[in-house]
C-alpha cells in the first residue's frame, strides 16, 4: 500500500488524509525502530564502558562532539545527492537517478578519505585541544586512541549514510532499519567480547563500532546496488555513466549548507564541552552519558524527519508543491504529539535512565537533574529536526543552517558561559534547553511560510 500511494503522489493522483497519515507513519516507524536499535547500541556502549570507571567515561566524552562533527559532515555529503534522486524518482526520471547516484559514490568516497586522513593527523592533539588534558594521563590516550579508531572508519560511515539515504529517497525504509538493529546487535556482542573478554577497554569499543558498521555497510551496498528495484546497478548494461557538473554544483548548493550546519552545530557542541570540561571528571562524564540518555526522547522524531525528506522530496519532484506542504505541516504536527509523551517519559524515568549507564552516584544525581531541566525543551527540539526533514527534501538547506549557527551560538553558549561558573553543570543545560526552545519556534515559523516550496 505504501508504494502504491508514493505511485500516485507521483502521477498525480489524489491522496486522501488517511492515506498521507498512513504514508507518514509506514515510511516513519522504520527509521524510530532504526533509531531505537542506535539509541540501544549507544547505551550498551556508555553502560559498558561507564562499568570502567569515570576516566574511561570521559576519555569518550571528551571527543564525542569531534566524532559527531565527522558524522556530520558525511551526512551533509550524502544528502547533497540523495535529495536530488529523489526528485528525480517523484519525476518518474529513474534512468538519471540510477546515473546519479554512481556520480554520488565517485564524489563522497573521493571526500570521505580526504576527511579520514585529516583526521588521523590531529588526532594526536585533539584531547588537549578539548579539554586541556595532560598527555601522560589516561584520559588523554583513551581519547586518542578512540578517536583514531573512529576515523579510520570514516570512509565506511560515509558509504552507510550514502547508502542508507538513497535506500530511503527511493522509499525504502525498512531495510536499512534492519541493519542498523543488525549493527547493535554485532556491536553489543563485539563490544563484551573486546571490552570484558579481552580487556582491551575504550580501544575494544571502537573497535567493535567499526567492524559491526562495516558488515552492515556491506549488507546495505548489496540491496541497493543488486536488489533496489528503482536504484539497483546490476544487469543494467545498456546505461551508461554520464558524468554532469550540473549535479556536483547542485548537489554542493544543498549540501554546502547542510555542511555549514552540521560543522556550526558540532562546534557548538565542542565549545560546549570545552564550558563543562573545567568542571571536572565527573561533570565531563554526567555530560556524556545524558546526551546519550536524551537521545532516546527525540527518536521518533529522527523517524518523521527522514520520512518527510522522502515524502516532500518525491512530491516536490512531482511538482506537487501544495501537497508538499500539507505533507510536512501534517508530519510535524504527528511529530510534535509525540514529542509531548516522550518528554514526559524522560522527567519521569530520568534516574533509571542515568542509572542503566553509570554505577557512580554522583553522575547518577547530576545526570539525573540535568536530563530532567531538558525534558520541558524536547517537543521543539523534536519539531525542529521534522520541519528540517521537510525543509530539505526540496532543496530548503540555507535557513534552516543559519537558524541553527544563530541558536547555537548566539544562544547556548553565551548563556552556558554565563551561567556554569554559577550554577555548574545544571546551568549550561538550562541555557541548552532555552536555545531548543528558540530554535523550534523558528524552525515552525519557516513552516508555517511557503517559500520553502515555492523555490
Amino acid at each position: 500500500m505504501k508504494t502504491d500511494i508514493l505511485l500516485k503522489m507521483r502521477s498525480g493522483g489524489e491522496i486522501s488524509l488517511k492515506e498521507q497519515i498512513f504514508l507518514i507513519i509506514k515510511l516513519s516507524i522504520p527509521t524510530i525502530l532504526a533509531q531505537v536499535s542506535s539509541i540501544v547500541m549507544s547505551f550498551i556502549d556508555a553502560s559498558m564502558v561507564g562499568r570502567l570507571g569515570p576516566a574511561d567515561s570521559a576519555s569518550i566524552g571528551l571527543v564525542a562532539s569531534s566524532t559527531w562533527l565527522i558524522m556530520g559532515l558525511c551526512f551533509a555529503a550524502a544528502m547533497g545527492f540523495t535529495v536530488q534522486v529523489a526528485h528525480l524518482i517523484g519525476g518518474n526520471k529513474e534512468k538519471e537517478a540510477r546515473n546519479l547516484e554512481k556520480t554520488a559514490f565517485l564524489a563522497t568516497t573521493t571526500f570521505s578519505v580526504i576527511i579520514m586522513l585529516a583526521g588521523i593527523i590531529v588526532s594526536g592533539w585533539l584531547p588537549q585541544f578539548l579539554g586541556k588534558i595532560d598527555p601522560s594521563s589516561e584520559i588523554y590516550e583513551n581519547a586518542r586512541v578512540y578517536f583514531l579508531v573512529f576515523c579510520l572508519s570514516v570512509p565506511i560511515i560515509q558509504l552507510n549514510n550514502l547508502a542508507t539515504e538513497l535506500l530511503q529517497a527511493a522509499g525504502e525504509m525498512k531495510v536499512p532499519s534492519l541493519m542498523q538493529l543488525l549493527m547493535t546487535v554485532l556491536n553489543i556482542a563485539l563490544n563484551y567480547l573486546f571490552i570484558f573478554i579481552l580487556g582491551i577497554g575504550v580501544f575494544g569499543a571502537a573497535l567493535a563500532t567499526l567492524i559491526s558498521r562495516g558488515i552492515t555497510t556491506l549488507a546495505l551496498l548489496f540491496v541497493l546496488l543488486v536488489s533496489s528495484p528503482i536504484l539497483k546497478l546490476a544487469k543494467r548494461n545498456d546505461e551508461h555513466f554520464d558524468f554532469d557538473k550540473k549535479h556536483i554544483y547542485t548537489a554542493l548548493r544543498i549540501s554546502a549548507p547542510i555542511a555549514f550546519e552540521q560543522t556550526i552545530m558540532t562546534g557548538g557542541q565542542i565549545a560546549f564541552t570545552k564550558i563543562v570540561a573545567p568542571l571536572g571528571k565527573i561533570a565531563i562524564a554526567a555530560n556524556s552519558f545524558a546526551i546519550t540518555a536524551e537521545s532516546i526522547c527525540y527518536m521518533p522524531a529522527f523517524g518523521l524527519g527522514a520520512a518527510a525528506t522522502t515524502i516532500c522530496g518525491q512530491s516536490f519532484g512531482a511538482k506537487r508543491h501544495e501537497l508538499t506542504y500539507r505533507l510536512g505541516w501534517l508530519t510535524t504536527v504527528i511529530g510534535i504529539f509525540l514529542m509531548l509523551i516522550m518528554s514526559a517519559l524522560l522527567f519521569i524515568f530520568a534516574p533509571e535512565l542515568i542509572g542503566f549507564l553509570s554505577p557512580d552516584t554522583d553522575i547518577r544525581r547530576i545526570g539525573a537533574r540535568i536530563l530532567r531541566i531538558e525534558s520541558f525543551s524536547e517537543m521543539f527540539y523534536g519539531s525542529s529536526l521534522v520541519v528540517n526533514g521537510a525543509l530539505r527534501g526540496t532543496g530548503d538547506t540555507l535557513v534552516p543552517s543559519l537558524f541553527n549557527f544563530f541558536s547555537m551560538w548566539f544562544v547556548r553558549l553565551p548563556l552556558a558561559l554565563a551561567l556554569s561558573p554559577h550554577f555548574g553543570l545544571e546551568g549550561a543545560w538550562f541555557a541548552m534547553s532555552f536555545e531548543l526552545c528558540v530554535r523550534g519556534i523558528l524552525f515552525l515559523i519557516r513552516l508555517k511560510g511557503k517559500k520553502w516550496v515555492k523555490r
